[in-house]
């Protein structure tokens, strides 16, 4: 990879005379281009009337690989990897179990005022889709940070799509973590098969899981068919920093979301001059010497910003309104400025708390809003993979107390078979016919 320039990317200072419009210009929200979604709404209608032809046409199409029809399913032998792989997924595992077991949703009932029970019951989705990204690398973790939760919340069905070929290893995550099937197809035309089904893939009730911009759009356009986590695309961070961190261990953090390629965005923002100077001297520094180059070329280049501010306050104004997927405070107090920060997917406070440990150990999910969405959405929890249904229960006294109020509603909103619903249980009786007599 030839060494990233000052120019490889864009450098912002509140000194400029449109700083402020390109500051505000990275207060975004995720849109689709047009034309993306008149493909993927051709991939999804395509899978629906041709099923797993389908499926194996894409595969060859966009990942080179000729499938067989009945070759998406991969057999059930769980391939073993080096122990010291084995031992770092379990590692991993625990952390992930450890954190969602005290999310994990509970029965409960109580009397409201007027003596009724009242409460929620919480049943897991009895089939799930997850969808694992692939191509580029194995995301073992990804596979930990969603199947996992699945298991955990007692789903009976858990079908995982990822693109073809599928690594030994990531096929050993999967089936460590619970996945009960997994299938070799990737893209748009995965989320397709999960939400519609085909011959070989019945169709889930829930999709799960980070993807492109294209797996993004199509679960965008399914929802209605299933239900959705969320829209996670790719990866993204924003580093605020001042005079207390390290300007390597800033870049280190940058690049190693940069990594994942097209369509990542890094963001660092601080009020030291100098602080940036190191950190721009020290991408330059660290990017050559990793291994890959393309895809931190295209993200230096095209998804990048460094941003001089006057103060701390001020940066952190500019990344609430960026929301990232992930945001690193490496600053004074940085405990404090986090409970100001309200759009953010995960925060990691301090100098020694790399968005690496939450994407692989530390037991939150890593599947986490992108593209601004954190100013809606929150993070995977255990909770998504169940289904709440709220109780309710009177007794003859307790619908006494509230006829009144409940008539007036209803008279206000001129449903009066609602009114008479309840008023019908407080009338006598009518007394039956006498029988007719010969």
């Amino acid at each position: 990879m030839p060494s990233p320039s000052p120019k490889s990317w864009r450098v912002l200072r509140y000194t400029q005379p449109q700083f402020a419009k390109q500051v505000a210009a990275l207060n975004r929200h995720a849109e689709p281009a047009a034309s993306r979604a008149t493909l993927v709404a051709e991939i999804i209608s395509t899978v629906r009337r041709e099923g797993d032809a389908a499926l194996v046409k894409y595969a060859k199409k966009w990942d080179g690989i000729d499938l067989p029809k009945n070759g998406l399913l991969l057999p059930s032998r769980t391939p073993k990897p080096e122990p010291r792989v084995m031992a770092a997924i379990d590692y991993a595992l625990k952390n992930v179990q450890s954190f969602s077991k005290l999310r994990k949703p509970r029965n409960w009932t109580r009397k409201n005022r007027e003596g009724a029970i009242v409460g929620e019951k919480f049943d897991p989705i009895e089939r799930v889709g997850i969808y694992v990204p692939g191509g580029t690398a194995p995301l073992i973790s990804t596979a930990l940070m969603t199947v996992t939760l699945a298991k955990l919340a007692g789903v009976r069905e858990i079908v995982v799509t990822t693109p073809p070929p599928v690594n030994d290893t990531l096929v050993y995550a999967l089936r460590t973590a619970g996945a009960t099937e997994i299938y070799q197809v990737g893209g748009a035309q995965a989320i397709a098969a999960l939400a519609y089904g085909t011959n070989s893939i019945t169709r889930v009730q829930k999709i799960f899981g980070p993807g492109n911009a294209w797996v993004v759009e199509a679960k965008r356009q399914v929802v209605g068919a299933v239900a959705i986590d969320q829209l996670p695309g790719p990866s993204e961070i924003a580093i605020v920093a001042d005079d207390s961190a390290r300007a390597d261990f800033i870049a280190s953090d940058l690049l190693a979301q940069a990594e994942h390629g097209t369509g990542s965005q890094v963001l660092f923002v601080t009020p030291s001059a100098k602080l940036l100077a190191a950190v721009e001297s020290e991408l330059a520094k660290q990017a050559p010497l990793l291994s890959r180059g393309k895809h931190l070329t295209d993200v230096l280049e095209n998804g990048s910003t460094l941003i001089l501010v006057e103060d701390v306050g001020e940066a952190i104004g500019i990344v609430e309104d960026f929301a990232p997927e992930h945001l690193t405070l490496m600053i004074k107090d940085g405990r404090q400025w986090a409970a100001h920060v309200r759009h953010a997917g995960a925060i990691f406070i301090g100098n020694y708390s790399p968005v690496a440990a939450g994407d692989f150990i530390a037991g939150p999910s890593h599947v986490l809003p992108t593209g601004g969405a954190a100013k809606a959405f929150s993070g995977l929890t255990i909770d998504q993979f169940f289904r709440r249904t709220s109780l309710v229960e009177y007794a003859e006294r307790a619908l006494l107390r509230v006829k009144p109020h409940i008539s007036t509603l209803c008279e206000v909103e001129q449903l009066d078979a609602h009114a008479r619903s309840v008023t019908i249980r407080f009338e006598p009786e009518e007394a039956p016919a006498p029988k007719a007599t010969t």
